[in-house]
């Protein structure tokens, strides 16, 4: 079910044309906006969904991105900071996303908190440059990851909530 929800929500978001990144000063400003124009429609579409579940805001040049994100278990809201950089590859190379706070509780995360995404998402990343980028990222990277870990992690004892 997870996974046709997931597809149903990239399918209702733009694909971005702009091959550029970072480096490229006159083609990033493009590609920005594309990214931003897609965000925002991800975000849209979530709230008319009522999956709302992530914010996220940049610095001024669009390299360093900063945010919270939340996951509902049993009616509780599970809320963490999320930070990642866009690589100077990108978009040929997906971002890293890190959620500190879980540094060291899961397998499924390197050092300093960074997600692991290489089995399942950074293939299809590859497969679909330039046309994804970060609402994909988001919608078929940090979401499945938090819909496995976080029910997992709470199971164990590993994380609790806060009010708890």
């Amino acid at each position: 079910m997870a996974d046709a929800a997931a597809r149903r929500a990239v399918a209702e978001l733009p694909l971005l044309r702009a091959p550029a990144g970072p480096r490229d000063r006159e083609g990033w400003a493009e590609r920005l906006r594309e990214e931003y124009r897609a965000l925002i429609q991800y975000v849209e579409n979530n709230k008319r969904a009522d999956t709302d579940w992530f914010r996220l805001e940049s610095n001024p040049e669009g390299t360093r991105w900063s945010g919270r994100c939340w996951y509902i278990h049993e009616l509780l809201r599970y809320e963490f900071s999320i930070e990642f950089e866009i690589p100077v590859t990108y978009p040929g190379t997906a971002p890293e996303i890190a959620i500190p706070e879980l540094d060291g509780k899961t397998a499924k995360m390197y050092r300093g908190g960074k997600i692991c995404l290489s089995d399942h998402f950074k293939p299809l990343w590859a497969r679909n440059v330039p046309k994804f980028g970060l609402a994909h990222l988001m919608a078929l990277g940090l979401g499945p990851w938090l819909a496995v870990e976080i029910p997992d992690l709470i199971s164990k004892g590993l994380i609790q909530h806060k009010d708890k």
